[in-house]
């Protein structure tokens, strides 16, 4: 079981790894810190977004690595 356990644990780390990789920086860079960001209509959907996405699911995997760590602390 706790070989089950640290398989998906691992799984969940490689892919909390690579959704971050895949997101965006957030700066806007030297332009965005002297002009300011405007609203534009992209801002406003900006939860439907690949990068609202990638966000989201950095939550979720995030979530379940913590929940297979602490699974894992009381197994052992």
């Amino acid at each position: 079981m706790t070989l089950f356990i640290t398989i998906l644990q691992l799984l969940c780390g490689l892919a909390v790894i690579a959704v971050v990789l895949l997101q965006s920086g957030k700066s806007a860079g030297l332009s965005g810190a002297i002009g300011g960001v405007a609203d534009s209509f992209l801002a406003k959907n900006k939860a439907r977004t690949w990068d609202a996405k990638l966000a989201r699911a950095t939550k979720w995997i995030g979530a379940v690595f913590l929940i297979l760590t602490l699974l894992l602390l009381i197994l052992g």
